[in-house]
């Protein structure tokens, strides 16, 4: 298949490495030092499940240069979604279709307002990777997977050609899910209360899970996040808030979100696409969510200051 993977961070470099790695023709859309070090010297992954070093690889910050593909892997933050949309036009053929792969839960409706219905499937992802230095990408923890699919859960050829090339790749795990909506929130339930309470805290997840204190916040914040699914008609297993409890259980003890490293950089995050995604959903749908309300609030300050938005006297 031909692909480009818009962002190049943990997730798209990670997954878009594997993929060319199999032999399929990926194209990195990134910018600056890291666009730079790949055209120089390649991309390195450093991985818990086996190196991989592309000496030679197709990287642009140009989207127009690239054409139209088969697929674009959309994994920018989700903060970012709407630009990425406009960005990526020009890649966009009659055939092409989008995936995000994005924390959140309103990436592809984005996307769908922007490209076209047509265009967009709804998908996400499960890793622990960033960034590590320009051209190097660091996976640390979680056994890495895909999950997408039609927003109507029908199952289509295309999505059953993206699922055939990432079964060629190795590290990693795909699957077309009955239900990609519930499976969306699945993940959100606990990205959301992982990030809430590592950038509150500051604290790695081994500390936040362990004390009683804020572990009580995270059961509180899966329930309310759970809460707003069920209200808006998402059909979560009911054991869901269980399941996500025992990933945060399981994720090695030193693990951050990287909204919890973004906050801790002074970096723009994705506050508004988590916490304050379930805060602004819950009141639509007549949920109250005072815990993530609190965790939003006390973190608006410095998100505003991150991206230069002076308070109002």
């Amino acid at each position: 298949m031909r692909l480009a993977i818009m962002g190049c961070g943990g997730v798209g470099g990670y997954f878009g490495a594997r993929l060319a790695e199999a032999g399929h023709d990926v194209t990195f859309v990134a910018r600056g030092e890291h666009l730079a070090a790949m055209k120089h010297e390649g991309l390195r992954v450093s991985s818990i499940e086996g190196d991989v070093h592309l000496t030679e690889v197709k990287a642009t910050d140009d989207p127009a240069r690239v054409g139209a593909v088969d697929v674009v892997l959309v994994a920018v933050k989700a903060w970012q979604v709407a630009d990425a949309a406009r960005a990526i036009r020009p890649m966009i053929g009659p055939d092409t279709f989008v995936v995000p792969l994005e924390n959140g839960v309103e990436a592809a409706d984005i996307l769908a307002a922007r490209l076209g219905l047509a265009h967009v499937l709804d998908g996400l992802c499960g890793i622990l990777a960033w960034r590590e230095a320009p051209g190097h990408i660091r996976h640390a923890g979680v056994s890495p997977f895909v999950r997408f699919g039609e927003r109507d859960n029908r199952r289509s050829k295309r999505a059953l050609r993206l699922k055939a090339a990432f079964d060629q790749a190795r590290g990693l795990t795909a699957e077309i899910p009955d239900d990609i909506h519930a499976a969306v929130w699945s993940k959100f339930l606990f990205i959301c209360a992982m990030s809430g309470i590592g950038s509150v805290t500051r604290a790695p997840i081994g500390i936040t899970r362990t004390l009683p204190e804020t572990r009580a916040l995270i059961e509180q914040m899966l329930a309310e996040i759970a809460a707003v699914a069920r209200a808006r008609g998402v059909a979560l297993l009911e054991d869901a808030t269980i399941r996500a409890l025992r990933f945060i259980d399981a994720l090695p003890a030193e693990s951050t979100a990287s909204m919890q490293r973004d906050i801790m950089a002074g970096l723009p995050s994705e506050l508004e696409s988590q916490n304050g995604a379930v805060v602004r959903l819950g009141l639509e749908a007549g949920v109250a969510t005072p815990v993530n309300a609190m965790i939003h609030a006390a973190l608006l300050p410095q998100e505003r200051q991150a991206r230069g938005v002076t308070p109002q006297a």
